[in-house]
């Protein structure tokens, strides 16, 4: 996988074919309360290659996946990609209904995007290591 970047300037991303349809399903469900969120996961699942479970897709971030990241300051974090029943801040465990969830699915190491934050600030994050 390498870093190159789409037209519509986001990087490639890869998402696990078992996967797919319980996001497209959890993204229409949240259109409602979580609006916003929801039509950045159903945007990013319909430019996504999807893929059966392939020795390449460990090298990507999937839910259940940790994975470092850094931000434009520097500041580095280590999360793993969760369903929302499974969220924990304590633990480090990231929503994928969360604006950072979103950004992180399907990008491997060395891919930057950028993704727009709660308070609607657009950021940069950079994957640096991903984990199953």
């Amino acid at each position: 996988m390498n870093d190159s970047i789409n037209p519509a300037g986001k990087p490639p991303i890869f998402v696990r074919s078992a996967d797919y349809a319980r996001l497209v399903a959890l993204a229409q469900a949240a259109m409602e309360r979580e609006s916003a969120v929801a039509d950045e996961l159903m945007a990013e699942l319909e430019r996504a290659s999807v893929m059966v479970d392939e020795p390449a897709l460990r090298q990507t971030v999937q839910i259940g996946t940790t994975a470092t990241y850094t931000i434009a300051s520097g500041e580095s974090r280590t999360v793993t990609l969760v369903y929302p029943g499974e969220a924990n801040i304590e633990e480090n465990k990231v929503s994928i209904l969360t604006p950072i969830g979103v950004a992180l699915l399907g990008l491997s190491e060395g891919q930057s995007i950028h993704w727009i934050a709660r308070d609607g600030d657009v950021r940069v994050l950079s994957v640096t290591e991903v984990a199953s």
